[in-house]
């Protein structure tokens, strides 16, 4: 009988990868999408508007409610009067819209975060797709004005507010940068908002923003009962 062939040489051990198995997801995606809103979502609008008051020390200042809301808003195509953009987030691919606004596409980003978000609120600011939760984590409201130096309309930004547990993640950016690209989308001359003068975090972020804060100008108001007394004035 011939003898056995002798086992081959053991092979060298094959390096460890360093990359993470596919299975495995890299950090904590959240799925955002801005839209514009719609009368159903005219409860979440005020609890914004709520939050907002609570956060600029303006409470007593507000009497908006669900219905004066409804009164006015929604009455005009987008972009004509008053619009909103409202901020959705998810942890899975937002569902694409059932009946999207031929006036705007959906803007749609991925973020990637070390940890996951906690939301305490979440259950108050849900929207559902299907069986799919989706959260409503700010807003922006903005409405077009005229300038008759640069001989163009614009936007003027009422509201710009993100939920606190959202805050300097990037979608307060995202949001004022929608309004921006459709400013430039329609040949609009500029955006311009107020911006409180103890806030400078916000002011911060404006200016890194490429926007101008004009400490030169002050805002003018009539209100109340000032602006109830010339329902009468001989004018």
């Amino acid at each position: 009988m011939a003898a056995a062939a002798p086992p081959p040489p053991p092979s060298a051990a094959p390096e460890p990868s360093m990359a993470p198995p596919e299975t495995t997801p890299i950090g904590h995606p959240v799925f955002t999408r801005i839209r514009l809103a719609i009368p159903s979502d005219v409860p979440f609008i005020h609890k914004l508007i709520h939050q907002m008051a609570v956060f600029e020390r303006l409470t007593h200042l507000f009497s908006a409610t669900e219905s004066s809301l409804s009164s006015n808003l929604f009455l005009s195509p987008p972009f004509h009067s008053f619009t909103i953009f409202l901020l959705e987030l998810s942890s899975s691919p937002i569902p694409p819209l059932l009946s999207p606004s031929p006036s705007f596409t959906p803007i749609e980003k991925t973020f990637n975060f070390d940890i996951p978000l906690n939301d305490p609120e979440s259950d108050a600011f849900s929207i559902y797709y299907g069986n799919q939760q989706v959260i409503i984590g700010g807003f922006v409201l903005f409405f077009p004005n005229y300038s008759t130096f640069l001989g163009k309309p614009g936007f003027y930004v009422e509201d710009l507010f993100v939920r606190e547990c959202y805050r300097r993640k990037g979608f307060g950016k995202m949001l004022l940068s929608a309004v921006a690209k459709q400013a430039v989308k329609m040949g609009y001359g500029r955006v311009e908002w107020v911006v409180l003068d103890w806030n400078v975090n916000a002011i911060t972020f404006y200016e890194q923003m490429g926007a101008t804060v004009l400490p030169e100008w002050r805002i003018c108001r009539l209100t109340g009962d000032a602006l109830q007394a010339y329902q009468n004035a001989n004018v």
